[in-house]
């Protein structure tokens, strides 16, 4: 499969619909970590910038290593975070519609920290740099609560990731943990 067959970029969402603040893909956005308690009418502005990428199953969003320029909130699909060690991927974990990945793009300079491949046919809102700062230019205090929240899920994640690393240094990884180190 080429290139273009595994990644498709779709224009950003049609403006002339104009969504009325009840509906229920505000609201599903306003449910995900990223935009949630953000007002209907700040995630219309932040959506009229954006776009929607779709990636197929098996090709990927990212990979690790590349410069990284946005993250991205999963609309459809399920997508893998990887990682590379010793020639393997090692899957790290999975992640369904609502979760956000490569956000750490939008607070460092660094290239990504992982790869994000798609196991089913997926799309996701892309957002990047670019986009927070004309919502700073637009609403401070609404692009204060997306960076509020972004930090938050890093915070969150970090405090698994803590977690995990002192019982595998205790020796008390269990079964019952995520797995989160399975080749693929």
């Amino acid at each position: 499969m080429g290139f273009a067959q595994a990644y498709t970029v779709f224009p950003p969402p049609a403006r002339h619909l104009e969504l009325p603040v009840d509906t229920p893909y505000i609201e599903r956005l306003q449910g995900t970590p990223i935009f949630g308690a953000l007002r209907a009418d700040t995630l219309e502005f932040l959506l009229e910038g954006t776009r929607m990428v779709a990636v197929h199953a098996g090709a990927y969003f990212f990979r690790e290593g590349e410069p990284a320029e946005g993250m991205f909130v999963l609309e459809s699909g399920r997508v893998v975070v990887l990682k590379g060690w010793q020639g393997a991927e090692l899957e790290m974990r999975e992640l369904a519609p609502g979760d956000c990945f490569g956000e750490m793009a939008l607070l460092d300079l660094f290239p990504r920290s992982a790869s994000i491949r798609a196991l089913a046919d997926s799309a996701a809102i892309e957002l990047t740099a670019a986009d927070l700062y004309r919502l700073s230019k637009h609403d401070l205090e609404q692009f204060a609560l997306v960076q509020m929240n972004i930090g938050r899920e890093l915070s969150r994640r970090l405090r698994v990731t803590d977690e995990l690393l002192f019982r595998a240094r205790m020796g008390e990884l269990s079964d019952s943990a995520p797995a989160p180190f399975r080749a693929v």
